[in-house]
């Protein structure tokens, strides 16, 4: 870099293009501790008004993957994937997928994240198996892997160390909300994660980041940009997020659904997305020859029992007890259980995902902080979805709480979400769009 930084900033600021170098040597800096805050905060908010050219953001993505470790997975002998959610409501979609995939051909090493505000983390949610270790050592991981076909593990501190340090100046600089800075943070880990595959869960809706259907496509279509840049078969799903994906909200309950789905008994929409996405992992793994074949035999893997079987003896691998799944009590349980009741007779006009999520984390299900401690048995369970016709009386949610007044708080708080009508209105539709860079956005309708 030529120049002194603040030559840069101004660069960006009258919205020219930083050079690759330019880039390595600010996220350098930001790693090395040259560059001080206040300059990359003025960087940050730069970047959020005058944007990133394709090229920068997969170069910046680049950078932030190099930043940290980068797994090496060359001793898993065929094509590696991962499946990353852009966040949402009752997304349990990962514990299942894995399990599904593995259990069809597919090598799934996924690394996932815990939760923060009113979205769930996988590795919360494993967390509530007894036992369940998510902080295996590399070789323990790769070994699981290469037996089983697939593992979850937690990020190690030591992956994109850059996007960390990034993430928390944006966090208090109101420049959280720029798609390459989204971008580059959530593909720079799935970059550095290793895979070959890379396939996209972005969602968009009240519970969602993005809250509009046009703002998750162009999001999904940098981070598809970015992943084929870097050399990644990367393919994106946009899903609603309107209403919660499955039924189940908290990490033992989410762990239960899992199971259920497993077993043949999940939530329509939930099981659609997780069949769409095994379609196109198999797809893209070379297992299948098209996605709808990739769902059949996604689907052959649940109705016969294997993707069960699978799971089961991946939790064992990972030192959990599977007795779990025929034996549900053995999860963390929740003293409280209050059922909610529909006021009315009526059909379900509206479920705020957001507002429902919201009312989990205040059980003590999520996390307000990173630093927040959580309890894995508590959550709610939905029991209709938008569209439903209910009469009065009727349950329309289970909530498991540590307290009845804490179950009464939050019986309000779901009540807010929900919406009663008289007039039919159309289901969410689970996905809406397809984008690759050789086919562009399909939309499904």
């Amino acid at each position: 870099m030529t120049g002194s930084f603040s030559e840069l900033i101004e660069k960006k600021k009258q919205g020219r293009e930083l050079t690759d170098e330019e880039l390595a040597a600010w996220i350098d800096g930001v790693v090395g501790g040259s560059i001080p805050e206040y300059q990359t905060s003025a960087m940050l908010m730069a970047i959020y008004f005058r944007g990133m050219s394709p090229h920068e953001t997969s170069r910046l993505t680049y950078c932030i993957a190099h930043s940290g470790d980068v797994i090496d997975l060359s001793s898993l002998h065929g094509i590696k994937a991962d499946k990353h959610s852009s966040g949402g409501v009752a997304d349990t979609v990962s514990i299942p997928l894995i399990a599904v995939a593995a259990s069809c051909g597919a090598l799934m090493p996924k690394m996932s994240g815990r939760g923060l505000g009113h979205t769930g983390g996988t590795i919360d949610k494993l967390e509530a198996i007894p036992g369940f270790n998510v902080n295996l050592s590399p070789s323990a991981f790769m070994d699981i892997v290469s037996r089983l076909g697939g593992a979850i593990i937690a990020q190690t501190s030591d992956i994109a160390v850059a996007d960390k340090k990034l993430y928390a100046l944006r966090d208090v600089t109101a420049t959280v909300d720029s798609v390459p800075l989204i971008a580059s943070s959530i593909m720079g880990k799935k970059l550095a994660s290793g895979a070959d595959v890379i396939v996209l869960d972005v969602k968009w809706g009240t519970g969602a980041f993005m809250e509009t259907r046009e703002a998750a496509t162009a999001l999904a279509r940098t981070m598809v940009d970015i992943g084929e840049d870097n050399g990644k078969r990367t393919v994106a799903y946009v899903t609603d997020m309107n209403e919660p994906l499955g039924n189940a909200v908290g990490n033992a309950l989410e762990v239960l659904e899992a199971v259920q789905v497993l077993k043949g008994q999940g939530p329509q929409k939930l099981v659609d997305v997780i069949l769409t996405l095994c379609g196109e992992i198999l797809l893209q793994s070379g297992i299948t020859e098209t996605i709808e074949q990739g769902r059949q035999r996604a689907r052959e893997a649940i109705e016969s029992g294997r993707a069960l079987h699978r799971f089961a003896s991946i939790v064992q691998a990972q030192g959990g007890d599977p007795a779990f799944i025929d034996s549900p009590q053995l999860l963390p349980q929740a003293a409280v259980r209050l059922q909610v009741t529909a006021p009315r007779d009526g059909i379900i006009t509206r479920i705020d995902a957001r507002r429902v999520g919201v009312a989990a984390m205040h059980l003590g299900a999520g996390r307000r902080t990173k630093e927040d401690s959580i309890d894995l048995s508590v959550g709610l369970t939905m029991a209709v979805k938008t569209g439903d016709v209910v009469r009065v009386g009727q349950p329309v949610a289970t909530i498991h709480a540590r307290s009845l007044d804490e179950a009464r708080v939050c019986e309000e708080e779901l009540k807010s979400a929900l919406s009663l009508g008289e007039t039919p209105v159309p289901r969410w539709q689970a996905i809406v769009a397809k984008i690759s860079r050789a086919d562009g956005v399909i939309v499904f309708k």
